[in-house]
Formats: C-alpha cells, structure tokens, sequence
C-alpha cells in the first residue's frame, strides 16, 4: 500500500536551493517514504504533533506521516545543524 508523497511549498524550495547532487540524494530518499514512511533510521521528534526525521547525508527530511489518508507531508528540509530551529 503506496503513500502519497507531498512537499510543503517551503521545504519544496528549500530543497531547490540546494547543490544538485545534494538535491537527487534527498528526492531520493523522499520518493522511498512512499513505500516505507518509517523506514529504518527514521525518528519520531515530537509526541504532541508527531514528526519524523530521516538523514540524508548532512541534511534532514522532516515530515509527518497521516495513515488515514496514506500521506506523507514533507515540511521542512535542511542541513543538520539548523533545521530543527523553530519547530512547531
């Protein structure tokens, strides 16, 4: 049972700012949340509002996973030693 992978429009463009090679790395690992949204190395961050990480080289996926209705939200992507500012 696929998911339906979506980006926020800022991690969309967070992620086009990024170096290409960086950029198919991270796509990649996004388009394997469709078949395993809790993959192994996958995190969850928060209790309150459940987020989830996956690291892609020195830079994290952040995203919530909705079983009802089989998405997967990408919200933010970043490089490790930011993008967890400001969560929530």
């Amino acid at each position: 049972m696929a998911y339906r992978v979506e980006l926020k429009t800022s991690a969309a463009r967070a992620l086009a700012r990024l170096p290409r090679r960086d950029q198919r790395r991270i796509a990649r690992k996004i388009d394997s949340l469709a078949e395993e949204p809790r993959p192994t190395g996958a995190r969850k961050l928060s209790a309150a509002e459940p987020i989830y990480r996956i690291r892609a080289g020195d830079y994290r996926i952040l995203y919530q996973i909705q079983d009802d209705v089989l998405l997967v939200l990408v919200v933010r992507i970043g490089h490790r030693r930011d993008v967890y500012r400001h969560l929530g």
